[in-house]
């Protein structure tokens, strides 16, 4: 079954609703956006969810994953953006950080750096082919594709070719993300075979979490049929 990230959370009203609703990761984004969190309100996030983290560690593979998955979930996933290794590890030891996202330029080589296990964000551009993006990926890290959009770190709303996020969901689990919603995912799955789907905007009305359209999402990306 296709695990689930409802990413942007800010609320700990939106993240137990979330985590009750069957979510398998929270994200919350410490990136320059307009849901970018203090340490502050990640705090109270994670303490909504649960005491402490899965202490997964460094290079914990996605089966790794999926046994802490069985054990608690949601898993807290901090967004970061662009930024050195030591800010990201201190902030993910403060707030109990399970996973990292880096969805910045960030080469591969940071990954040794960073103490937890990583989602490692690939833009893909428009016209962009699976062998171009595979000249690019690396070992060491679960491949996030999100649509290069030019200016920001995501969370827009456009979606990518799908085709090419198969070709390389077909060698590698992969978290799928961008312009998803409650309408599409099923179809996403279907098209796609992801590793994860990851949301942002397409749980929200208003710029604002929505709950019931949050409820909608995990539905139907894990009832929907990737074999």
């Amino acid at each position: 079954m296709t695990l689930v990230k409802i990413c942007g959370i800010s609320h700990p009203k939106h993240a137990r609703a979330a985590a009750a609703l069957g979510t398998d990761f929270v994200g919350v984004v410490f990136a320059p956006s307009r849901r970018q969190v203090t340490i502050g309100d990640a705090l109270r996030v994670a303490s909504g969810l649960r005491a402490e983290s899965a202490g997964l560690p460094p290079g914990a593979t996605p089966t790794d994953i999926a046994n802490a998955l069985q054990d608690r979930r949601p898993l807290l996933v901090g967004v970061f953006a662009d930024q050195d290794p030591d800010t990201i590890n201190s902030i993910s030891d403060e707030c109990g950080l399970d996973l990292v996202q880096l969805s910045g330029s960030e080469p591969w080589e940071m990954l040794t750096s960073i103490n937890r296990p990583v989602l490692k964000c690939m833009k893909v551009r428009e016209g962009e082919t699976a062998a171009e993006l595979r000249v690019h990926l690396h070992e060491g890290a679960i491949v996030l594709l999100d649509p290069y959009v030019a200016g920001t770190y995501g969370g827009t709303g456009q979606t990518l070719d799908w085709d090419v996020a198969a070709e390389i969901a077909l060698e590698r689990p992969t978290v799928l993300a961008g312009g998803l919603n409650p309408g599409n995912v099923t179809r996403a799955v279907a098209a796609v075979h992801p590793w994860a789907v990851d949301v942002s905007s397409g749980v929200e009305s208003d710029g604002v979490k929505d709950v019931e359209k949050i409820r909608a999402f995990i539905q139907a990306a894990k009832g929907a049929t990737d074999d």
